[in-house]
Formats: structure tokens, sequence, C-alpha cells
């Protein structure tokens, strides 16, 4: 008997350009093969929840993706206010920076590193 197994599409997708940001800070930081990028929720900011992305390192509660040539790590829990949420990377004169597009979030910070679910 075989096992088939399904890909499990990631909850959350790239910008080509924050995919590229992302690899250059990595290469950068001289970040290992054992550490992935983490995308998640924490508790905090102006309107509630603040979104976590960094380089860390795998958990027990985390589900693993590969988007775009990257580990991505994010908690199961988590999925629930991300699902859905597009993150890009702005490099203009007036904006530079992540920005996330959720569609869970109901209000969002002037910031927007911060929202509401």
């Amino acid at each position: 008997m075989s096992v088939i197994e399904k890909a499990v599409e990631a909850p959350v997708t790239f910008t080509e350009s924050a995919i590229k940001e992302l690899i250059k800070i990595k290469e950068k930081e001289n970040i290992t093969e054992n550490h992935g990028l983490r995308v998640g929720v924490k508790g905090g900011g102006c309107s509630g929840f603040s979104y976590v992305l960094g380089f860390d390192e795998k958990n027990e509660k985390d589900e693993e993706y590969e988007i775009g040539g990257l580990r991505v790590f994010m908690e199961k829990a988590h999925a629930i206010y991300l699902i859905g949420m597009k993150i890009d990377w702005s490099d203009g004169l007036n904006n530079r920076g992540f920005s996330f597009i959720n569609p869970n979030a109901k209000e969002t910070c002037g910031c927007g590193t911060s929202f509401s679910a």
C-alpha cells in the first residue's frame, strides 16, 4: 500500500519583491538552513495584534511550508488570523519595508503593523 502525500497550500503568500528581499536578508545575515521564516501574530500593538516576521527555528506547534524557495514556519493556531494574507516589500522614497495585506483584519493601525480581528 502506498501513501500519497498531499501538498498543503500555504495560508499566506509573498510578492516577488518580498521573496527577493527576504532571501537578501537571509544571505546578508548568514541565516543557516536550520532556520526558516516565521510568520505569525502576537498580542500587542495599537489594534490588538502585531505581526511576527523573522527567521527562527521550527517549533513543535509549527506547520512548515515552502514559499518561493524559503522555508516558512507558522503556528497552526495563527492561521485563523492570517489565512489569505499577502506580504509585500516596498522600497520607495516614501515607504520602505514589509506590508501586510490581511483580509481578516477588521481594523489596522496607521503604521500597518498591528490589527484587530
